[in-house]
């Protein structure tokens, strides 16, 4: 168990996120007050909810991934391609470069605790087994259900560079990884990779794995742009005035991957209700839509099927159009499958 922690901070690492403007001493912040409503009154209550309460929470039955189509994925074309794997697994390819973000493919979103967060779909670790080489692999930050021990050290042979959320870096050591290999970004911070611009932005959320590591590495969103096409990831955030900035220094997008999924009035700074999440993704600037972070894994009390509902709901009311594929599906950008696959769950 204690290789899922992760690198342990030290004071040399202290020294060098303390170069962040995010930084303040002990921990990062985040660019608004931000904090989650658990406390000694509400958490037994959650615990049971979370535990005994669990009617429509999770599919029926075990989600279907389609097989992996490598020969149509590495076909060269002039848009961008992704599969999405559920939550917020993407495999991307982007003039022709081969990108992986957040692979969290492994079997339990909550490896240390003594309750399991079972995956809705089965042998997910074996998809790795098929996929292509991985030019660039993307963190956005380091909670379990974004970086997996599992997966990580599955996908070491297939990977060839990693740009991760500042401080994530010393995980992927603790792991065997070449930090020459790692590129950790603050807010804002971006670099060309081939012919893509790739941006770190900043989200409202937090990090962490363990109970003194709160907040010691950085969490964020990515956004990717070449000379034909500008592509946005959320990573994981509340609501708040970063999507403007986002939009406005980056803007506008011909697609968006946004947060959806893991809400709860008690944690709602960190996770956007879906009506948010199509606001967020307005405030951003983005043509068209797709809801993530969902169809993983239950890791709130809502039912399982509520965040794309919502989220295609209120996209549809404000005429914006949206994308909803299958799992394991390969979508080029510029079409707009709105497959309600899930209602047979």
């Amino acid at each position: 168990m204690k290789n899922q922690f992760g690198g342990k901070i030290t004071p040399a690492l202290e020294r060098i996120y303390s170069n962040s403007n995010h930084w303040d001493g002990k921990k990062f912040l985040n660019l608004e007050a931000t904090g989650m409503d658990i406390n000694i009154r509400t958490l037994p209550q959650l615990l049971y909810k979370q535990i005994f309460q669990r009617q429509g929470r999770s599919p029926s039955q075990q989600l279907p991934v389609l097989p992996f189509d490598k020969k149509n994925f590495l076909a060269g074309t002039e848009k961008a391609k992704f599969v999405w794997y559920g939550h917020s697994v993407l495999l991307l390819r982007i003039n022709n470069i081969t990108v992986l973000v957040d692979p969290m493919l492994g079997p339990n979103a909550a490896p240390i605790s003594p309750f399991s967060v079972p995956r809705f779909s089965s042998d997910t670790l074996k998809i790795i087994d098929e996929l292509p080489p991985i030019d660039l692999m993307l963190l956005s930050h380091d909670h379990y259900d974004h970086l997996d021990y599992q997966s990580i050290l599955r996908l070491i042979p297939k990977v060839g560079r990693y740009f991760v959320a500042l401080g994530v870096g010393r995980h992927l050591e603790s792991w065997g990884i070449d930090s020459k290999k790692i590129k950790e970004f603050d807010w804002w911070d971006d670099k060309i990779f081939g012919d893509i611009n790739i941006t770190f932005t900043p989200t409202r959320h937090f990090a962490g794995r363990g109970l003194s590591d709160r907040s010691k590495s950085l969490w964020g969103g990515w956004t990717f742009r070449t000379n034909t096409e500008n592509i946005y990831f959320s990573g994981d955030s509340g609501y708040g005035e970063h999507f403007k900035e986002v939009g406005a220094k980056l803007g506008p997008f011909d697609f968006a991957f946004m947060e959806c999924g893991q809400y709860d009035k008690y944690w709602h700074q960190i996770h956007m209700y879906p009506e948010e999440s199509v606001l967020a993704a307005l405030d951003a600037q983005a043509k068209v839509i797709m809801p993530v972070h969902w169809a993983g894994f239950a890791l709130s009390l809502h039912p399982w099927k509520e965040p794309v509902e919502r989220f295609i709901a209120d996209a549809y009311r404000l005429g914006i159009p949206t994308c909803t594929p299958n799992l394991g599906a390969l979508i080029e950008l510029g079409s707009t499958p709105e497959n309600k696959w899930w209602e047979q769950f």
